[in-house]
């Protein structure tokens, strides 16, 4: 899990706020140089956070599109806080890496995609490359996002439970309203699941749903929920949305298998 420390406040960025190893305090600060009031004590309450580190082959990748795309975060999943980008050396056919320290995994990114810069979204950690005018014609999308965060609740519900109740939510955070109430696609049409079963998630038991969903404009495209009990200590399950454009300008499906294949305990 995440250290104690000071970080980038994800609701001020030009300000510090103290995370206290599990959750945010109402400690802030000015960046280093001045002052600081003293860390709080700790199991101090704050909205719970993790940082998403996004590691690459001696480059940061990175998206300088402010864009209007629909969102995955909805009131089931609890998305990030504090985002902050690093490199690590790799060899040069290692792939790139997001990492979710609060879940403990690091997850791949295939080739045309990149890192959520620019996005509104803190729970979104990669997207593809570029945007397109909606189908509706209410603002920009993308063809394709992976969001990681943590279940709503952690009532002991299964992998499989968690990921069906995901899936309709996620469905309509991508294809239904953005968060301004717009409606980029013309909202769901009609929905039908294409894959469901266990997989293995990072050495665990996980369980994944996978949508083709139809809108009134455009092609739609697949969404898929995957849950599995968080590496990070975490009693609420990790889930992972995919959202996948379709048609001959979406992202293939095998990134989405790699991506799920790919996951691993983060070091």
């Amino acid at each position: 899990m995440t250290p104690p420390g000071w970080y980038s406040d994800p609701q001020a960025p030009h300000l510090e706020r103290w995370w206290d190893g599990g959750a945010w305090t109402e400690h802030r600060r000015t960046p280093a140089g001045h002052p600081a009031p003293p860390p709080p004590a700790a199991g101090a309450s704050g909205r719970r956070a993790r940082a998403v580190a996004l590691l690459s082959a001696g480059a940061v990748l990175a998206a300088a599109i402010v864009t209007g795309a629909t969102g995955l975060r909805t009131d089931g999943v609890r998305g990030t806080g504090d985002t902050t980008i690093d490199t690590a050396p790799s060899g040069p056919s290692a792939p790139s890496l997001v990492v979710d320290q609060l879940n403990g995994i690091a997850l791949p990114v295939p080739a045309g995609w990149t890192s959520p810069s620019s996005v509104a979204q803190d729970d979104v950690v990669m997207t593809t490359d570029g945007t397109y005018a909606c189908p509706a014609d209410t603002g920009r999308c993308r063809h394709g996002q992976v969001s990681s965060g943590t279940a709503g609740r952690a009532d002991g519900a299964s992998p499989r439970t968690v990921a069906e109740r995901d899936v309709p939510d996620a469905a309509e955070a991508a294809y239904g309203h953005d968060p301004g109430g717009r409606r980029p696609f013309g909202g769901i049409r009609s929905h039908q699941v294409v894959k469901a079963g266990r997989v293995a998630v990072a050495g665990r038991d996980g369980y994944l749903v996978r949508w083709r969903v139809r809108t009134a404009d455009g092609p739609g495209g697949y969404v898929q929920s995957l849950a599995f009990p968080s590496a990070g200590g975490v009693p609420a399950p990790a889930v992972v949305r995919f959202v996948f454009d379709a048609g001959p300008d979406g992202p293939p499906l095998s990134d989405m298998d790699e991506i799920t294949r790919g996951i691993r305990p983060a070091r």
